[in-house]
């Protein structure tokens, strides 16, 4: 939806399936609407669409294009931002390490980028633009070579370059957003940063790269990375790194007492990677892969000096404490109060929980229609308290 300031809101379509583009508009069309009823009041309702690789090819398709442009425009919705992280299937299956496959190293994840971007070149209002995130280059574990971080750099030059070609076509800013996770090849904002002034390096007096190519900053993910959003964001800022998109997510930290462990097994899905950092009582960080490594590391009796663990798990936003865990939520209240002060540094918000399948059962006993409706009414209070409204 349009706020004040030029803001646009949507949630990500990823919490639904969408294995081809048939089963993504039916999705659309049974989901998407049901939520759009509820909170747009007949205003024109944003959709933050999610792609993977089949359903892109599929829906580029001209005759598919236009079919979806004629539903939009039936429908008073719109698409101003595509999640172009996940490349294959991303519910229902084991997803783990996958997700980050194929990465930037790979011509794979160039063309598949190069086509969410057409999409987005036809479909995005010329007033909001159109945005994709995308995976942080890739996965540390599977970077073994330099020669492969140059192929990155290189890679991303190579979508740069076409993004602002079909920007300058369409009339329409369109920009990609690296996103920061936990292990990955770009984890932190100072990550982000170093390569940031390495691809600057390829093209030092080049200003497409400022343009075209930002951070998609995830609340979730760098709170798991214990940083203060106000400084990170800032750090980002004075380094010429645009605010691609806020994705609007909260994190599960806890104690990491016997008892409280002990409960957590709910949460250790086999579908999505949670990382977790642990912070130890001398003010250090130690990082384990998955949350199941963290349980059996401790059940072994192996880690005895960690104060607080946080979680790579996107829990609902209006997800309130419980005796098990509390949450990260309080950086993305810090991003929302950053944004009402200065909210010329990112147009784009999209909320991101995509976990409703793997949540306990205890924690979605209602449809996924209302807990999508609650994130949304959660998300304009809080925007609200800072003088960020829908559009009248």
């Amino acid at each position: 939806m349009r706020l004040n300031n030029g803001i646009h809101l949507a949630y990500c379509t990823n919490i639904h399936r969408g294995r081809d583009w048939v089963e993504t508009f039916n999705s659309l069309k049974e989901n998407v609407l049901r939520v759009r009823d509820k909170v747009s009041q007949n205003k024109p309702y944003a959709i933050g669409l999610r792609l993977g690789d089949l359903a892109s090819r599929q829906l580029c398709q001209p005759d598919k294009l236009e079919d979806f442009k004629l539903w939009l425009r039936n429908n008073n919705c719109y698409v101003f931002t595509i999640n172009g992280f996940p490349y294959g299937e991303f519910h229902g299956i084991r997803v783990k390490e996958d997700v980050y496959s194929p990465d930037w190293t790979t011509d794979e994840r160039v063309e598949y980028t190069k086509r969410l971007f057409l999409i987005l070149s036809e479909i995005a209002p010329s007033d909001s633009g159109g945005s994709v995130s995308t995976v942080p280059c890739s996965y540390k574990e599977f970077i073994t070579s330099n020669d492969q971080v140059i192929k990155m750099r290189e890679n991303l030059w190579k979508v740069i370059d076409y993004i602002n070609d079909l920007s300058e076509r369409s009339g329409k800013d369109l920009h990609l957003g690296l996103e920061p996770e936990p292990l990955c090849y770009l984890e932190t904002s100072d990550e982000m940063i170093k390569f940031y002034h390495e691809m600057r390096s390829h093209r030092p007096d080049d200003t497409t790269l400022s343009r075209r190519l930002g951070v998609n900053y995830d609340t979730c993910h760098l709170a798991v990375e214990y940083e203060e959003a106000v400084e990170a964001i800032e750090a980002l800022v004075s380094e010429g790194i645009r605010i691609s998109k806020f994705h609007f997510s909260s994190a599960m930290k806890v104690s990491p007492t016997p008892q409280v462990i002990q409960c957590l097994a709910p949460y250790s899905d086999d579908i999505y990677f949670h990382q977790v950092i642990a912070r130890t009582i001398n003010g250090g960080f130690r990082s384990y892969r998955d949350l199941s490594d963290a349980i059996d590391q401790s059940n072994n009796g192996q880690v005895k000096d960690e104060a607080e663990w946080r979680i790579h798990y996107h829990l609902p936003l209006h997800c309130l404490p419980t005796e098990l865990f509390d949450t990260t939520i309080d950086q993305l209240l810090k991003v929302i109060e950053y944004l009402g002060q200065k909210p010329a540094v990112c147009s784009h918000i999209e909320m991101e929980t995509y976990t409703w399948e793997v949540l306990p059962k205890n924690m979605r006993q209602r449809d996924v229609i209302d807990q999508i409706v609650d994130e949304y009414n959660w998300t304009l209070k809080k925007l609200a308290d800072q003088g960020i409204t829908p559009k009248v």
